[in-house]
């Protein structure tokens, strides 16, 4: 590379540059204090303009060629890339994770690029379960893209949840609940509240991959699940338990009966355990509580039915909550919760 100093105002911009939301005004401040005070230290990596003339277009280091404007600063350092580098994807990307972390959205799109230009999952500067879980992202709405890329995020549970849902099923969602002037932020746990399914689990199924290819079932990897565990899953309900009954049928004795495993009568349990609690609060959402460390907060319905209304909050000692097969019920002596609430839609009634 070359060393030359020129008028930050004379650099172009990449449009293939890995940092396209913008940055958070304190840390541009930030960084403009810091080069009034010492200048750029570290020179910008630019490469020439490929439409010819005496221009060169920033490779990284547009934060600091922004911000020497910014301070009006005349010229700068830069460092000259060969035109044949073909590496300024990942230097971009890394050096973009290691100075301001990128936001997802943005991690998201760098990581696409990367792989159109050939770069494997395992060659990108990341885990490739965290680039897995980014690549979920083309799956959303682009709307909501655009609100995710101002740092208004989904949990991993919630992003989980859209990704799933089709596109169409999403689109309906976002018109009831996409942001208005006088409440900018999402209420992400409604959106995907709206798109929650029921899950066939794989390891719950007695049948094997003929029968289930049979019944057009595809599994998907819940990429979210702790990694040691067999996390597939199917929304085809119909389709699971089709499956479910014909190997039964198939491997029941000529005469008696056959007594079902645990993992085989998981629908029919599902079903007494709707009956049995219908009338008790069962957890519909729960998360860690800020304000009462130790506890967890829930959001509990009658029966767990996520369309009946009159929900409660209740605060559950963090040791004391272990989910079931089917569910968290809320001890009948329990009192709810009204304090301040970890959940942002009830934290916004308040």
């Amino acid at each position: 590379m070359e060393l030359m100093t020129v008028d930050p105002r004379s650099l172009k911009d990449n449009p293939d540059r890995a940092r396209q939301s913008k940055s958070s005004p304190q840390s541009d401040a930030l960084l403009c204090a810091s080069i009034k005070a010492i200048g750029v230290v570290q020179p910008p990596v630019v490469k020439p303009d490929p439409d010819g003339g005496n221009s060169y277009i920033i490779v990284f280091g547009h934060r600091r060629a922004a911000q020497a404007v910014a301070a009006d600063i005349a010229d700068i350092a830069v460092l000259v890339a060969e035109p044949s580098d073909d590496l300024g994807a990942m230097q971009s990307f890394a050096e973009n994770i290691a100075r301001e972390l990128l936001n997802p959205v943005d991690q998201w799109r760098a990581i696409e690029r990367l792989v159109a230009l050939g770069w494997t999952e395992e060659s990108i500067a990341l885990p490739v379960r965290q680039i897995r879980k980014l690549r979920l992202l083309a799956n959303i709405l682009p709307a909501m893209l655009d609100q995710m890329a101002r740092g208004d995020m989904p949990n991993e549970q919630q992003l989980r949840t859209i990704a799933a849902a089709g596109q169409d099923e999403q689109a309906e969602v976002w018109k009831k609940y996409k942001p208005r002037k006088q409440d900018p932020q999402v209420s992400w746990w409604e959106v995907a509240r709206a798109l929650t399914t029921t899950r066939m689990l794989a390891k719950h199924a007695s049948f094997g991959d003929e029968l289930a290819q049979a019944y057009g079932i595809v599994w998907v990897e819940d990429l979210f699940a702790p990694a040691d565990e067999d996390s597939r899953y199917t929304t085809d309900v119909e389709a699971f338990l089709g499956a479910q009954q014909e190997w039964l049928s198939n491997n029941l004795p000529k005469r008696g009966s056959v007594t079902l495993q645990e993992d085989q009568s998981h629908a029919r349990d599902a079903q007494e355990f709707e009956k049995r609690h219908r009338n008790d609060w069962v957890v519909i959402a729960a998360l860690n509580s800020d304000h009462r460390p130790g506890f967890v907060e829930c959001i509990a319905t009658l029966g767990g039915i996520r369309s009946e209304t009159g929900e409660r909050r209740f605060l559950v000692l963090g040791s004391d909550y272990v989910i079931g097969r089917h569910g968290f019920v809320i001890n009948p002596s329990s009192e709810p919760y009204d304090g301040p609430s970890s959940f942002v839609t009830w934290a916004a009634q308040r």
